[in-house]
């Protein structure tokens, strides 16, 4: 498994495991987290991505018990996870609407319910989830520095940021922003061109890309680009998602798919990714179907 470097001394293995929906599983117990977890560690995928908010605030809860009931997971692993996003449900139910929160008193104490919900001591990796229109640039960027000298966090990133939210925000840090966590799939293409990426790869900063299978829709639809991941997959003895994973590895600037699955049998193919060769032309013969056109 690839390895990317995070900081000078972290790193991350390239496909990452997403948690967003360990909450919709039908069997949320300990022992069944630990197959996964274990799952994903038997392919050298040593990092899982977290948030506050998935699975309506429980989600860190729920892989909290299975690393407490095995404390030799914690050491093999890497958590990254969210904050910032307030919804009218489990610990925020009273608030009115849903909302960013970016100050310096939410960071802090999401902070310290997300180590007491996973019952760790350091979030390798935080982020904030949302761009927030009513950031205070000095007060967040303060309270993210806090979090890394307090030695809660090891290091900080953003999720969803254009390059003007990301530079704002690190014009009032002194610890470096690491990543970002953008959309980016076959089927969701803007960041190749609008300058999200083009962006991130000059600074040689890795990317982290959520629903790298479309949410669940390149493996389910039927349409051109289906029609061709099809191909190569059939080609290469691999699945859909094999190909769409492969996809983006094949891009220069380090992109780290996160990928979400409940199926034991799906995540012990998350590797297969690996193992598929995207030549230049396969690579814009499936950007070409994303587009919906020849490149111009």
């Amino acid at each position: 498994m690839p390895r990317i470097e995070i900081t000078p001394d972290l790193s991350f293995s390239q496909l990452v495991y997403g948690m967003w929906r360990i909450g919709d599983a039908s069997d949320t117990s300990a022992a069944h987290v630990e197959a996964k977890i274990q799952s994903c560690l038997s392919q050298g995928i040593t990092t899982f991505d977290q948030a506050d908010i998935y699975g309506g605030y429980v989600a860190e809860d729920i892989l909290g018990t299975a690393l407490k009931a095995n404390p030799s997971l914690r050491p093999q692993m890497e958590i990254v996870t969210k904050c910032d996003i307030v919804a009218p449900m489990g610990r925020y139910a009273d608030a009115k609407c849903k909302y960013y929160d970016t100050t310096r008193a939410h960071i802090t104490s999401s902070v310290d319910l997300s180590l007491t919900a996973m019952g760790i001591e350091q979030i390798d990796l935080l982020l904030i989830h949302r761009p927030d229109p009513l950031m205070d640039h000095n007060e967040t960027g303060g309270a993210l520095d806090e979090m890394v000298t307090s030695g809660k966090v090891r290091a900080v990133g953003v999720s969803n940021f254009r390059p003007w939210d990301w530079e704002l925000l690190q014009s009032a840090m002194k610890n470096p922003l690491v990543t970002n966590q953008i959309e980016i799939s076959a089927g969701t293409i803007d960041a190749f061109t609008n300058g999200d990426i083009a962006f991130h790869q000059r600074q040689d900063q890795p990317i982290m890309a959520w629903s790298p299978l479309g949410g669940g829709d390149l493996m389910t639809g039927q349409n051109a680009l289906t029609d061709r991941m099809d191909e190569i997959a059939k080609d290469q003895g691999v699945d859909r998602a094999a190909v769409a994973v492969a996809f983006l590895l094949r891009h220069p600037s380090k992109i780290l798919p996160v990928l979400g699955t409940n199926n034991l049998d799906r995540i012990g193919r998350l590797s297969d990714a690996l193992t598929v060769t995207i030549s230049r032309e396969d690579w814009f013969y499936l950007y070409e179907a994303g587009l919906g056109t020849e490149v111009p």
